[in-house]
């Protein structure tokens, strides 16, 4: 029950207000009809006797009761209209704020949650789950709620003909209660054994559909291959679903007859009454009506107690996934980042990833002065991107540490020192934004601060940050030698990248490669690590690359990362 709780106020947070007005006219919905329906008994008794006694004057009239229903009816239909519409505005809202929470989640996690299978087994779940559960769920407690509100009322008129009729009609739900409950059960029990294979039938089609992909899927002419695995892994699971539908309805089907039965003796027993003149014909019909809707408000409240059950074990895979908790923060007291880096240090150090059978690195040690620059060579597989990752402190070493100037990393601030370093990945990032966003990128504090002054009403100054943004970028990017094949582009900076969106420009990798150095050299950081720079560069290119290199290392710490 608490993570039904936890999913409802998560609901409550996204928008307060849609959430009380649903409750509002949730119990609105739930009343209106009751009244009606009395209202329903009043008119047929009215209409009765004036058919049988014309010289009597109903009160009150039929005409007055008629006007009265049909202002209920239109009411409980702008009520209805109300609330689908509030449901919309409260549905995007919460689309929105799940992914925020999310996208944070994930963010924050450390990158050893990437190396384990469980772990996107979790994240799989979750972003299923994650915008559609906890409304699913804020829909079920509603329905309950308004489902208990009519069952109060129609017991309160179904008492006055017999005990028997409220108990035959609760003893009449309970078999299809305990369907809906075995349903959920099974259901969920598929689906989570079955992660892995829904997982793979995502991966297929996102290959059959990449563009990253695409032209090795017509060089190999692998696209038969994966559309059969596909079909292969997707038809394995349709039989397993479709075997536990036909059993599931069965059972319906079973208990659908007990209802029919239910519906049967009750009416019989109303009829009896009636024609015993025990009951007039206006009582005859509400109570009929207040039978036929008390066993679909009851089947309401059993649908919404089983979904509440299976939305309750749906929607633990979403705080299962927000439950994960980073291993690498920064130290509660972190020291001060060094004013000027002289050093950093490998010592000793030995590291294997996540569920590697061997170290990668072992007691490996190394040294790297400002105004110098250190070469790490090496073999595949040797280690030598991973040292990027344990001094952006992506994961920790087993053994050993890293320092900047004597200091170990681990009691530095995170923020402050990733801030300290510049990064050229050996797969760096290709981003589908315009040439200017993804050199500025470099310095995520200066892109986040103009950000947040694009949407304040103090547009001086989001100007004059953003002329200053464009001269650090005209000169990363001439640092870069990217300078050249930009100001060729159409939109000069401003151009798109890439062919995901409308009007982006392909680049080759060389270029891509020389763009991710722009973003690097645009950060200004007192630590410069580039992993095989020249993987892309044309022979022009390498020598004013060099002498750029050879200018900064007088006053930074750089680190060059080459195979043998």
């Amino acid at each position: 029950m608490k993570k039904l709780w936890q999913a409802l106020i998560l609901v409550r947070r996204c928008d307060p207000r849609s959430f009380r007005l649903r409750i509002l006219y949730v119990v609105l919905q739930s009343l209106l009809p009751l009244l009606n329906l009395y209202i329903l008994k009043l008119l047929v008794d009215a209409v009765t006797a004036a058919v049988t006694n014309p010289a009597t004057a109903a009160d009150p009239s039929p005409l007055a009761l008629l006007l009265a229903m049909v202002a209920i009816f239109l009411l409980n239909r702008i009520v209805g209209t109300l609330n689908a519409v509030n449901n919309d505005i409260l549905a995007q809202k919460l689309v929105d704020y799940m992914a925020d929470i999310m996208q944070r989640q994930s963010a924050r996690l450390d990158m050893a949650y990437y190396d384990n299978p469980d772990y996107y087994d979790s994240l799989h779940r979750a972003q299923q789950e994650a915008t559609s559960r906890p409304l699913v769920i804020m829909g079920n407690f509603m329905s309950l709620f308004g489902s208990a509100l009519s069952i109060a009322g129609i017991v309160a008129m179904l008492t006055t003909a017999s005990i028997w009729i409220i108990a035959v009609m609760i003893v009449a739900v309970m078999p299809g209660f305990a369907v809906r409950l075995y349903k959920a059960r099974r259901i969920y029990t598929f689906r989570r054994d079955n992660t892995q294979l829904y997982r793979r039938t995502a991966y297929y089609s996102a290959i059959l559909s990449s563009r990253d992909f695409a032209k090795e899927m017509r060089a190999y002419n692998l696209t038969d291959f994966f559309r059969r695995r596909f079909v292969a892994t997707r038809s394995g699971l349709v039989r397993q679903l479709i075997a536990i539908s036909r059993k599931l309805g069965a059972l319906d089907i079973l208990s659908a007859l007990v209802e029919a039965a239910a519906m049967f003796a009750v009416v019989a027993l109303l009829i009896h009454q009636a024609l015993a003149a025990a009951i007039t014909i206006g009582t005859f019909v509400m109570l009929f009506e207040a039978f036929r809707r008390g066993q679909g408000s009851l089947s309401a409240l059993v649908a919404s107690i089983a979904s509440l059950y299976d939305n309750r074990l749906f929607v633990t895979n979403l705080f299962d996934f927000l439950d994960f908790k980073p291993q690498i923060t920064s130290p509660a007291n972190p020291l001060p980042m060094p004013d000027k880096i002289e050093t950093i240090e490998f010592r000793d150090v030995t590291f294997r990833y996540p569920d590697m059978q061997r170290d990668l690195l072992q007691h490996y040690s190394l040294t790297a002065h400002v105004g110098h620059i250190t070469r790490i060579q090496g073999q595949n597989g040797f280690g030598k991107s991973t040292l990027v990752k344990l001094l952006l402190r992506l994961y920790d070493p087993q053994q050993g540490s890293v320092l900047i100037n004597g200091i170990d990393i681990r009691n530095l601030d995170l923020r402050q020192l990733r801030s300290a370093v510049g990064v050229l990945f050996q797969d760096f990032g290709r981003y589908a934004l315009t040439a200017a966003e993804n050199i500025a990128f470099g310095d995520s504090e200066c892109v986040n601060a103009v950000m947040r002054d694009s949407v304040s009403t103090d547009t001086s100054t989001h100007l004059h940050d953003k002329a200053l943004i464009d001269d650090r970028i005209r000169h990363a990017s001439t640092l870069a030698n990217a300078h050249s094949f930009i100001s060729q582009l159409p939109e000069n900076y401003n151009n798109m990248l890439g062919r995901t969106f409308d009007r982006g420009a392909e680049l080759s990798m060389g270029q891509w490669q020389r763009l991710a150095i722009a973003r690097l050299l645009y950060t200004d950081a007192p630590i410069l690590v580039l992993d095989e720079p020249m993987a892309w560069m044309d022979i022009p290119t390498r020598q004013p690359f060099i002498d750029t290199i050879e200018k900064l290392s007088h006053n930074k710490i750089i680190i060059i990362i080459t195979h043998t």
